[in-house]
């Protein structure tokens, strides 16, 4: 998928042309890790649960002891500023961000109220018509919150996902089904799972391990909205094996189906279809 086209930078209380720098080296975010993301979308003139994306990424600050300082609906009129400047046809992520600037105690725990933030706006396009993907097991697992920030969307997270998604593409496969500690499917190295059998959906349900997304939940109501049974649940590897169809759910593509999942292999199937077109209904319906 392309990217770095377009960029715009909300930095220190104003918006910049290009992918401006933001963080010193002696910054705790850029030593220490101490990030925190969140990402929202914009297309065909529509932000989709962006009070949503702009609460979410307060909350994860406070999980890594960083002090938020922009309220959340602050930040989507700031983000509607710079969504302003690009046409209505532009599809764009949109990445507000927080990271700690010094440290406390030892110089490891966030100083309190010392806060860094910033917005990138970078142009990236959605994913083709027809496009699918693919699925192979990972060595590598989900932590749980005794071992990580599980409950923030934390730049710290990903470099575990970056090792299963490597590990799947080395394989030839497209992405990477992930268990939790307990063995048991969590979700993929880098978005929401759903599998669909006899016309009932289902999903791993969350158990602290992996971030249930916005976009999973937003598919969850519209399909009970529409009448589909939708279960979360304990699911196994063999589940999937046994589905009628499988997809994934992440903001930046909203859905993806999947074509196989190692020797097993899906239909483009009615409820994956179906799924993405109540999200558009629902999403063009707000507004």
């Amino acid at each position: 998928m392309a990217t770095g086209k377009n960029i715009r930078t909300y930095f220190d209380g104003g918006w910049h042309e290009g992918d401006l720098a933001v963080i010193r080296a002696a910054d705790h975010g850029a030593w220490l890790g101490t990030t925190v993301f969140d990402g929202a979308r914009y297309v065909e003139g529509i932000a989709p649960d962006l009070d949503k994306h702009c609460a979410r990424v307060n909350a994860s600050a406070r999980a890594l002891m960083i002090m938020p300082t922009v309220d959340p609906k602050d930040m989507v009129g700031i983000i509607w500023e710079g969504l302003r400047l690009y046409p209505k046809d532009a599809a764009l992520y949109i990445r507000p961000m927080y990271w700690a600037l010094d440290g406390g105690d030892l110089g490891i725990v966030p100083k309190e109220g010392a806060t860094g933030f910033a917005i990138s706006l970078e142009e990236i396009p959605m994913p083709p018509p027809g496009f699918s993907t693919t699925l192979c097991r990972t060595r590598f697992r989900r932590p749980v919150l005794e071992d990580a920030v599980v409950n923030a969307k934390a730049g710290c997270l990903y470099p575990n996902n970056a090792r299963m998604l490597k590990e799947a593409l080395s394989k030839g496969f497209g992405n990477a089904l992930v268990a939790d500690a307990l063995g048991n499917v969590a979700e993929t190295a880098t978005a929401n799972v759903f599998a669909v059998k006899d016309g009932e959906v289902f999903t791993p349900i969350p158990n602290g391990t992996f971030l249930a997304g916005i976009t999973r939940a937003r598919h969850i109501e519209n399909l009970r909205r529409a009448g589909i049974a939708v279960h979360e649940t304990v699911m196994t590897f063999d589940d999937f094996r046994a589905a009628d169809e499988v997809f994934l759910s992440g903001n930046l593509m909203k859905v993806t189906p999947v074509s196989a999942f190692e020797e097993t292999h899906y239909q483009p199937g009615p409820m994956t279809e179906r799924v993405r077109q109540l999200y558009w209904d629902w999403a063009h319906s707000r507004g």
